[in-house]
């Protein structure tokens, strides 16, 4: 048992109360806190800290920046960083020094003509790297701006993994045009396969034209092909986000790459531009019309990505900006997952959400109708008429189809169908028809994202990894539950830069998240179980999938690692399965006696270890059996998350309290205080006893309660309202005279160093 004072437990000044209820606005009206609060966070101060494993690179020291272009090389251990006129080489392992950097600016003469076309000459008129694409083990392709002059080469990085070579060939580069944005500020994509660069940009200095391209980075493959330019319905001001080659079938006739973007819907009303987002696809082996759509493809196609909450009455809430996309690969080459990073463009809300389509789905709609315009209003509808063969978007085949070996075979009236049909009625809805993960009404939006499958005690995961805008990192788990249902848990919420989140990439051989902003590179370790709690409980409560209590601390979990004594459930994070040290016993929880003074405040700390339990409180009040929980906004009472606020106290509420926290099936005591209620008249009997004796000697005191009793617990002869007012003074003094002595010491040891320095 302990006796705590007034002010560190059992009073609190009106003001103290005003800045309470400021400082903690989120006070509960229910039992529950917000799923979305995540368990673990961190600020930008914490993750530098010299006790963080986290690890940050500044490469230009305000000569380069703008990292916005990340290449891992997960076998060698490199990391290839595109930014303003340089391209550095890492040490995926220490982001500490820079192995290699390139300095590859744009052309003297195209920055002139960048500046005298009323450009920026930090933030437009350079080389931004935007594109590093692997060749073979010993090339890479780069491409950059050029100051609006777009350029490409290779980089040879040798046979050597010890000491690469890492440099531009001499007299290697070429037009970027088709492969690169002019703008270092335009959103593009680009994918390199089989020798062919497949890429989502505009070719023009204004950024009008735009198209999906694929040109030759070797003069032996195949030729220059694109979209039809300035036709809306093939394309509508675009902003490309990601490319992916994708299988269809076991023939490598049927591979397509897939293209998402989202541009201005040509089937919205005219006069509300909406923004939709998109998949598109094209086969790899389209070459284009014979006599129509020459040098243009002949099997593009289009569909709507969906990505809403379901509403009443058919109303939905849509996300309909996508912001990003990655794909994650399974078992089956032919079927990956795709996950989208959605923002809505709403005036009512601000959100972003993150679903997840699976390629049947993709599929499916592509084989679907078309979409087509005709009647008097000139309308969208779903087109029912002939449709030729072979099926518009199909890859042409000599395997199934002799016919057709080539898309210049094609009869006309394909083609002629293509050139006006790239549109399917039918969009692309998420797995279960419904955003897998949302925030509402948060100060951020998500930007980026990457997934890793997590191999845990009881089963696999999705560990998903999104960047914001505002420069953080946050992790969130997906737990399958019944009926198809899944249970989005945010693990932490990392400040990593103070600017937004570029680029990512993922490390599953060294388990890290490496991250790029305008200023700086960051490696991630991808777990920080030590933060979770020092209990076997608080480990298992966290349902982190790459952490586990080893039986003294919570660590990394490698599924490789078969130790017995090993403990994790992310499925349920149930701890009275998995921690030993839960037997039942007596509730070894502290009690601390506080005492309140009669018609004051009184404040009863108890903050959770987790900021995802529910805290409870309940009394049993003095000289009674029973008792009972309370609520908030009950008798002047307030529950905040830092604990109980009894706003004007009585005699009746003297008593047994008890704190406790609630996260699924495990509950355990926080807090035990036994508070005793000083009636106010007793105080007041005090202060005039105090006042006498200071005016006569005298040695009376209240047979109740002594002087010293009183002055133990904080009220000394004065209502507590006072008091708290006379302990702000005093320490207020002290710190005053602490800085003021602190300032004397400062002044006597530079003079004396000045007489030294003079002594002979």
């Amino acid at each position: 048992m302990r006796i705590v004072g007034l002010w560190s437990a059992g009073c609190i000044c009106p003001l103290l109360v005003v800045l309470l209820q400021w400082l903690l606005p989120s006070i509960r009206a229910s039992g529950a806190w917000n799923q979305n609060i995540p368990r673990l966070q961190l600020a930008h101060a914490d993750l530098r800290s010299s006790n963080s494993s986290a690890v940050f690179w500044h490469g230009g020291f305000g000569v380069g920046g703008y990292y916005e272009t990340l290449l891992l090389d997960e076998d060698r251990g490199w990391l290839l960083v595109g930014g303003r006129d340089y391209v550095y080489m890492l040490h995926s392992e220490n982001l500490s020094q820079t192995i290699h950097k390139i300095h590859w600016p744009a052309g003297r003469e195209h920055i002139e003509r960048c500046k005298h076309a009323g450009k920026n000459l930090s933030t437009d008129c350079a080389n931004f790297v935007r594109l590093l694409q692997p060749v073979n083990k010993t090339h890479v392709y780069a491409c950059g701006t050029g100051a609006y002059h777009p350029q490409c080469t290779f980089i040879d990085l040798s046979h050597n993994a010890e000491e690469p070579a890492f440099r531009l060939p001499s007299n290697a580069v070429e037009s970027g045009r088709g492969k690169c944005p002019f703008s270092p500020h335009e959103p593009f994509t680009a994918r390199l396969s089989d020798g062919d660069l497949y890429a989502g940009t505009s070719v023009d200095f204004m950024g009008n034209n735009a198209a999906i391209f694929r040109t030759s980075v070797h003069t032996s493959s195949q030729h220059y092909i694109r979209t039809e330019a300035y036709h809306d319905h093939w394309l509508n001001e675009p902003e490309f986000v990601g490319s992916f080659s994708i299988p269809d079938t076991h023939s490598v006739d049927d591979d397509k790459i897939y293209f998402f973007f989202k541009e201005t819907a040509v089937e919205s009303n005219q006069l509300d531009k909406r923004i939709y987002s998109r998949v598109a696809r094209v086969c790899k082996n389209d070459i284009g019309g014979k006599r129509s759509l020459i040098n243009r493809w002949s099997t593009f196609l289009k569909a709507r990505l969906i990505c809403s909450v379901p509403g009443p009455g058919g109303m939905d809430t849509h996300f309909d900006e996508l912001e990003d996309v990655f794909l994650l690969e399974t078992k089956d080459p032919q079927n990956p997952v795709i996950y989208g990073v959605f923002s809505t463009s709403s005036s009512v809300f601000r959100g972003s959400a993150v679903c997840i389509y699976s390629m049947a789905s993709i599929r499916a709609a592509f084989n679907g109708p078309f979409a087509h315009k005709e009647g008097p209003d000139y309308r969208w509808v779903e087109y029912k008429g002939r449709i030729p063969y072979p099926r518009p978007g199909t890859c042409p085949s000599e395997t199934y189809d002799a016919l057709h070996k080539s898309t210049r075979d094609f009869p006309d009236d394909l083609v002629s169908f293509m050139r006006g049909h790239q549109l399917m009625w039918e969009p692309v809805v998420p797995i279960h028809r419904r955003p897998l993960f949302m925030q509402i009404n948060v100060s951020y939006r998500l930007k980026k994202v990457v997934v890793d499958r997590v191999e845990a005690e009881d089963g696999q995961y999705n560990v998903l990894h999104l960047g914001t805008d505002d420069g953080k990192i946050l992790k969130v788990v997906s737990i399958p539950k019944e009926n198809w249902e899944t249970e989005e848990i945010i693990l932490e919420e990392l400040s990593v830069f103070q600017s937004p989140i570029l680029s990512m990439e993922l490390s599953t051989k060294r388990q890290a998240l490496f991250v790029s902003s305008a200023d700086a590179v960051a490696r991630l370790p991808l777990q920080r179980c030590e933060l979770y709690g020092k209990a076997c409980a608080d480990c298992c409560l966290a349902r982190d999938p790459y952490c586990a209590w080893d039986g003294a601390t919570c660590s990394s979990y490698f599924s490789t690692n078969k130790r017995r004594s090993r403990r994790q459930d992310v499925r349920y994070g149930d701890p009275w399965s998995q921690c030993q040290d839960l037997a039942d016993g007596p509730d070894d929880t502290e009690l601390k006696v506080v005492y309140g003074v009669e018609n004051n405040s009184t404040f009863l700390e108890c903050a959770p270890r987790s900021p995802l339990a529910a805290v409870k409180w309940s009394v049993q009040p003095s000289h009674s059996q029973s008792t009972r929980e309370l609520h908030h906004g009950e008798d002047d009472i307030s529950i905040t998350q830092r604990g109980l606020l009894l706003q004007r106290i009585t005699s009746s509420d003297a008593g047994l309290y008890l704190c406790t926290s609630h996260e699924h099936s495990f509950s355990r005591t926080l807090a035990r205080y036994e508070l005793q209620v000083i009636p106010q008249q007793h105080v007041t009997n005090v202060r005039n006893t105090h006042l006498t004796e200071s005016k006569v000697g005298g040695n009376f005191a209240p047979s109740s309660l002594s002087y010293k009793d009183l002055h133990l617990i904080g009220v000394s002869g004065l209502t507590a309202d006072e008091y708290c007012e006379q302990l702000w003074y005093r320490e207020k003094r002290r710190q005053q005279k602490l800085r003021t002595l602190k300032w004397k010491q400062t002044a006597e040891n530079r003079k004396a160093r000045v007489r030294r320095q003079y002594e002979p």
